[in-house]
């Protein structure tokens, strides 16, 4: 047993020797979007997670959940830190709508409640500068009747100094007959922010690109029209992280209302003003991102993201195979 433990050692400390080259061995990503049990996607940074989809049929709606920030952590949250029961449906980062046909799909409880239904997976995308998931989503009724049919391709992109840009790409199409977006503040995108960065709670700030500051007043951001939304407040002892909510120039009702509150959420108000229909055989497509960041930005540093961000282009959701 002795000389045995002996060989094993001296076979540790050698060289390897006798191994074949792989001469044609491409690189391995430095971003993957890895595939996990339960219908999740977990998009990794050189082994190390940065954001996580989960996106299965026996969900409410897909959500993004935990979405880590430069120093560790997540900075986002599950659920109102105060009211976790009634604001079960505030997953961290989610798409959703108070009104569609009249259904909502908005709140969790309710007698006319809806549910957004992953039905598969249909794309995974690996790169050194991000990766991308692209899911397959029914929006049923309680019936079971679909609404509409949900194409979505949530993508991480690598920024520097360890920050980066979650986009999400959705595109929208009705079978059969109009689906209309009821006029509400409430939807499309939600961004539930960590305890600790909220206004109310950590003592954050909230501020928008047309120099609005925090929540109510007539130089709040609640309910105000701008290109970004920016929640930013406290993450470590001593270190402070947020997130910006940006709108694309593309979309239809640009720059778009935010529905913004100082117990730490913030989100686009697609129909604040109007309702919008989808018409069969004409598919409505949208574009947002939210910029995980380090520290409290400068107002300036904030619009040169989304002004990078304005100049991209929406990708092909078609479906259709090249």
């Amino acid at each position: 047993m002795f000389s045995l433990r002996i060989l094993a050692v001296v076979a540790v400390a050698l060289p390897l020797s006798g191994q074949v080259s792989l001469p044609n061995a491409k690189p391995v990503p430095l971003v993957q979007a890895l595939p996990q049990p339960y219908e999740q996607v977990s998009f990794q940074r050189d082994g190390a997670e940065l954001a996580r989809l989960h996106f299965g049929p026996g969900l409410n709606r897909p959500f993004v959940f935990p979405l880590i920030g430069p120093s560790g952590r997540s900075v986002t949250r599950m659920g109102h830190p105060h009211d976790p029961v009634t604001h079960s449906h505030h997953n961290s980062i989610w798409v959703s709508h108070h009104d569609v046909n009249g259904v909502s799909f908005w709140a969790d409880q309710g007698t006319n409640q809806g549910r957004i239904v992953g039905q598969r997976l249909e794309k995974l995308e690996d790169s050194d500068t991000g990766a991308a998931a692209t899911i397959f989503n029914h929006w049923v009724d309680k019936n079971g009747r679909v609404l509409l049919e949900e194409r979505r391709r949530v993508s991480l992109e690598l920024l520097s100094n360890h920050e980066t840009l979650l986009v999400l790409d959705l595109r929208f199409e009705a079978k059969g007959a109009p689906v209309t977006f009821g006029k509400t503040p409430f939807g499309l995108v939600g961004v539930r922010m960590a305890k600790t960065i909220g206004l109310a709670d950590g003592g954050g700030t909230i501020r928008n690109s047309e120099g609005n500051v925090d929540e109510q007043g007539d130089n709040g951001c609640f309910w105000k029209r701008a290109r970004w939304c920016d929640y930013s407040g406290p993450i470590l002892p001593g270190k402070n992280e947020g997130a910006t909510l940006l709108d694309h120039p593309a979309n239809p009702n640009h720059p778009t209302f935010f529905h913004v509150r100082s117990d730490g959420w913030m989100g686009t108000s697609f129909t604040h003003d109007a309702t919008r229909v989808v018409e069969p055989g004409r598919p409505l497509q949208l574009r947002y991102a939210v910029y995980v960041h380090a520290g409290v930005p400068a107002r300036e540093a904030l619009q040169k993201q989304w002004d990078s961000f304005a100049k991209t282009a929406l990708p092909d959701l078609s479906g259709k195979r090249k």
